[in-house]
């Protein structure tokens, strides 16, 4: 069963105003008319704003619309996350919960977020989508208290960001109301990378004695078993 979660509520300036209520009137008009200007125009009127009073919410135009669009899906997700009881759920359950809620909350406007995924793949827009999949991975690891300053906080949002547009793509195909196919596939990518990630740590000793006994090799060979260095 599909479920909506709002967004948790933005700061009350007009701008942000503005930007909610026409973000709550586009995604219908982006299904028809693509993330274009005229979707951008239709939306305004649709929400009862001014030119003026839009280009306040999204001064970059549809860029920023697409930036909005993405951004209320992850606070819807933040919030969900902030309910939830984290504590008894394993890594990879968090995880997953943290993907699917981002997907339920988009759920209502699926043809909107298709149509996105094909936007941010033209050359136009080059550099758009892959920051915005990096922001959600980065917002699920801080929502989950990740603590990692070091090469870990990198590699893990790009793992996940990986699992993100993979996910995203097969739900793009999944015609389910339930999303059943698309969560049975998010499961089976987050249990390979859990796989790989264990294959690594025990391989991280056997890959350090390796390069030891290369290290006392090459000294030897040259005559340099003495060496400390």
């Amino acid at each position: 069963m599909t479920t909506t979660i709002n967004p948790e509520p933005m700061p009350e300036t007009p701008s942000d105003r503005f930007r909610e209520r026409l973000m709550a009137a586009l995604p219908a008009e982006v299904a028809t008319k693509g993330w274009t200007d005229a979707a951008l125009k239709a939306a305004a009127l649709e929400a009862g704003l001014s030119e003026g009073e839009a280009m306040l919410a999204l001064p970059g135009g549809v860029p920023d619309a697409m930036d909005a669009f993405a951004d209320r899906a992850d606070r819807a997700m933040v919030a969900a996350l902030a309910e939830a009881d984290l504590p008894r759920m394993k890594v990879r359950e968090r995880i997953a919960f943290a993907v699917r809620e981002r997907i339920l909350a988009q759920a209502p406007h699926k043809e909107a977020a298709r149509r996105l995924s094909i936007a941010v793949a033209m050359p136009s827009r080059a550099g758009l989508g892959p920051k915005l999949v990096w922001r959600t991975a980065d917002r699920i690891w801080r929502a989950l208290g990740d603590p990692s300053t070091d090469f870990n906080f990198y590699s893990k949002r790009a793992i996940l960001a990986g699992v993100l547009a993979a996910t995203y793509a097969r739900w793009m195909t999944d015609n389910d109301a339930d999303h059943a196919a698309t969560f049975a596939f998010l499961d089976e990518r987050i249990d390979n990378v859990m796989q790989f990630e264990k294959l690594k740590a025990r391989a991280k000793p056997m890959v350090q004695g390796m390069a030891d006994w290369a290290a006392l090799a090459g000294r030897l060979r040259y005559g340099r078993a003495a060496d400390p260095g």
